[in-house]
């Protein structure tokens, strides 16, 4: 017995074809702004994690009896400090970690005399802004995200690790970004992330 193509399973095979071809740009779409939008999460998570670690440690230091005080802000450099720590909790996460500015707020970073500012109720950490190349204490409108007070100060301060980190999506192109473009953060395929951690320690 013989089977003869018809007319019509030829013509869908040509229909089908056309289909793919008008269906795969719009899943290449989809798939493109999907991985830039999973990098977005991926550098979220790992500023959040790398931002509350260092404020853990800014309050704790190494919880040894040898340690006679808090770890500094210090710099990039300095093992024993708040930056370098948080510098290498963003190494092999992040494509350019040294790219990120911390700002550590704490009451071992001593300005004017003291490492606190303000009396009473009002009384905050004093802050210093950490960069690859070092730190510097940063003061008033400097100091930003501005640091609060604790609602139990002054008994208690809060330290406060906030990390700014600027970096561009993985696929370059607004078509592939279409998700962040939605977002204030993100501007034509480069974001800025800022990441704060808050935690309260006796004074």
């Amino acid at each position: 017995m013989k089977f003869r193509r018809t007319t019509r399973f030829i013509n869908s095979r040509g229909q089908s074809l056309v289909e793919t071809a008008l269906v795969i740009p719009v899943l290449i779409l989809i798939a493109l702004n999907v991985v830039n939008l999973a990098y977005f999460f991926v550098v979220a998570i790992n500023l959040t994690g790398a931002s509350r670690t260092s404020t853990l440690y800014s309050i704790m230091g190494s919880s040894t009896p040898s340690a006679a005080q808090l770890p500094a802000p210090g710099g990039p450099s300095s093992l024993l400090s708040v930056s370098y720590l948080t510098y290498q909790d963003m190494t092999g996460a992040l494509w350019n970690p040294t790219g990120a500015t911390v700002q550590i707020c704490s009451p071992i970073i001593v300005s004017a005399g003291s490492g606190v500012n303000g009396t009473g109720t009002s009384q905050v950490a004093n802050c210093s802004s950490c960069t690859n190349a070092g730190c510097s204490v940063v003061s008033g409108a400097s100091v930003n995200p501005p640091v609060a007070a604790d609602p139990e100060a002054p008994t208690f301060v809060l330290n406060q690790v906030s990390i700014t980190y600027t970096f561009n999506t993985l696929i370059p192109g607004r078509i592939f970004n279409l998700p962040l473009q939605a977002s204030p953060i993100c501007n034509a395929g480069s974001c800025t992330l800022v990441r704060t951690a808050l935690m309260r320690a006796m004074n």
